[in-house]
C-alpha cells in the first residue's frame, strides 16, 4: 500500500520538482502540495495523509509551527522535514515540535523513500549527516554537575528541626525563632517537641549541650577552623 504524502514548500519550482520526483518513487502517492505552513495544516485536516514532507522556512506559518500543530491535532500524520538547513537552530526545534524525520534537500529518492517508510514504522527517518550531528551533540554536551549529597543528620532530625535546634543554641526564644523562620509559635513548639524526642533530651539546656557535642552548633567564643 502506497504512503499518502503531502509536500509543503514555499518555492514553487522546488515544490513541483519534489512532487515530480516522488511521483516516480515506488510506494509513495502524492495527494497534495502546500505553499506554506498554514496550507499544509489545512491539507492535513482535509486529506489525512500518512506523511508530510515539510520545508522549514516558509511564510505565514513556518515548518516548525506547522509540525507542532499537525502532531498535536492529527497524530496519525507523521512529519519528515525536507530542508536546506541542518544547523542546530533548525534541527532541534523541528524535532522538539514532533518531526520524526529530517532530511536535507540533497537527499536522493531512495533516501526519501527510506525516511518515509521509517517514520511509518515508528522509527526515525534521519539523514546520515543529521544522525552524525545528533551524535556529536550528545557526546559533546556537558552534563549538569551532580549536587553533593545532603549531609546525614543525627537521630533522624529534619533540616527544619536542625534550624530550630541551632537557634535554641543561640539563645533565641520561641517567639524569636518563629519570627526568624516565618512560622507560627505553635509550629516552633511542635518542632521542639519532635527534636527533643529524637535527641533524647528533656529541656533546652540539654538540647544546647546535644547540639554542641554533635557539632551541630558552635559554643559562644569558639574559633571556626
Amino acid at each position: 500500500m502506497n504512503a499518502r504524502v503531502v509536500v509543503a514548500d514555499d518555492q514553487s519550482v522546488v515544490r513541483e520538482g519534489i512532487v515530480m520526483l516522488l511521483g516516480l518513487l515506488p510506494g509513495i502517492e502524492v495527494v497534495g502540495s502546500a505553499k506554506d505552513g498554514e496550507e499544509a495544516v489545512a491539507l492535513v485536516a482535509e486529506l489525512a495523509p500518512d506523511v508530510v514532507l515539510m520545508d522549514l522556512r516558509m511564510p505565514r506559518c513556518d515548518g516548525v509551527e506547522a509540525t507542532r500543530r499537525i502532531r498535536k491535532d492529527h497524530p496519525g500524520t507523521q512529519v519528515v522535514v525536507l530542508t536546506t538547513f541542518a544547523d542546530d537552530d533548525s534541527l532541534f526545534p523541528a524535532l522538539r515540535a514532533g518531526a520524526r524525520g529530517y532530511l536535507t534537500k540533497d537527499a536522493g529518492g531512495d533516501e526519501i523513500v527510506r525516511a518515509v517508510q521509517a517514520v511509518l514504522s515508528g522509527e526515525a527517518g534521519l539523514s546520515p549527516s543529521v544522525q552524525r550531528r545528533l551524535l556529536e551533540r550528545v557526546t559533546t554536551s556537558t552534563l549538569p554537575p551532580v549536587p553533593p549529597p545532603e549531609p546525614e543528620l543525627p537521630d533522624g532530625l529534619t533540616p527544619r528541626e536542625l534550624e530550630v535546634l541551632v537557634l535554641i543554641a543561640e539563645g533565641l526564644s520561641n517567639t524569636e525563632i518563629a519570627r526568624q523562620l516565618h512560622i507560627s509559635q505553635a509550629t516552633v513548639k511542635s518542632h521542639i517537641n519532635n527534636l527533643f524526642a529524637k535527641a533524647g533530651v528533656r529541656d533546652r539546656a540539654q538540647a544546647v549541650r546535644y547540639a554542641y557535642v554533635r557539632g551541630l552548633a558552635q559554643p559562644p567564643g569558639s574559633v571556626f577552623t
